[in-house]
């Protein structure tokens, strides 16, 4: 579907977010990319082994995260100048992993995405990777021109480093930063996003993983539709109904 189908969103379109990695695309999108930047060189990904002893433990911790992707990143980019250097890095990675990419978006997460795009929505997707990465994936189905709030990254020590994670109450503070106000609808699978789910008039859980339905389901509101997308590993009901039948109270 062409871009130019979708109406210009009104201004008091209701707005609805977006997260990526494993709402719109299957996995870790930043991941898969920090991956090909240290395995494309020997030398970087023996230095990302050794360094992990230290970073791993840094990404699986909130407060630590942002530190730890920085380390794998500046790994990854030692030798390039600046942001733009970066991007041009991802469009090559995309542009070389095109039908791996594809495989992995969501086609009923993109039909969800389409519907609220063609009601005259204010659609925002809110992401943990880098913001030129989710442009670049979008682009496959024409959905490159929908605003996107991501990690901001920035040139540190002769590489490139996360300087601004967009993630758990960071992801509200940057979206209200770029003017966005009260949110409609947000879809998101991560406990990090409980800021956002919990900021929406109706939050919608989908792809989470099983051992957080629990929490989900206490913390959101009665009749949060939890759903699942596409992701196999992932926990959520697959019928398309569920939404409207949770929302009932049925």
């Amino acid at each position: 579907m062409s871009k130019s189908v979708y109406p210009r969103p009104r201004p008091e379109a209701p707005l609805v977010v977006f997260d990526f990695d494993h709402t719109l695309y299957d996995g870790d999108s930043g991941g898969h990319l920090v991956k090909w930047l240290l395995v494309r060189n020997p030398l970087r990904a023996l230095v990302a082994v050794a360094a992990s002893l230290v970073l791993g433990p840094m990404t699986a911790f909130l407060p630590t995260r942002r530190h730890g992707i920085s380390g794998y990143i500046w790994i990854g980019t030692f030798g390039l100048h600046g942001r733009r250097s970066f991007d041009s890095l991802i469009d090559r990675y995309v542009a070389t992993h095109r039908e791996e990419i594809q495989a992995r978006l969501l086609p009923v997460a993109l039909e969800v995405f389409r519907e609220h795009r063609a009601a005259g929505d204010c659609v925002v997707v809110a992401t943990g990777a880098p913001p030129e990465l989710a442009r670049a994936i979008l682009k496959f189905v024409a959905h490159e021109d929908v605003p996107v709030v991501g990690t901001a990254v920035g040139p540190r020590l002769g590489a490139v480093v996360a300087t601004r994670h967009c993630h758990n109450e960071e992801k509200m503070r940057m979206l209200r930063e770029r003017g966005y106000g009260e949110v409609a609808v947000a879809y998101s699978d991560s406990s990090a996003d409980l800021p956002l789910l919990k900021a929406a008039r109706a939050p919608v859980v989908v792809n989470p993983k099983a051992s957080r339905v629990p929490m989900f389901r206490k913390v959101l509101p009665p009749g949060t539709p939890i759903l699942n997308w596409g992701c196999a590993d992932r926990a959520g009901s697959r019928d398309p109904l569920a939404v409207h039948r949770e929302a009932d109270g049925q």
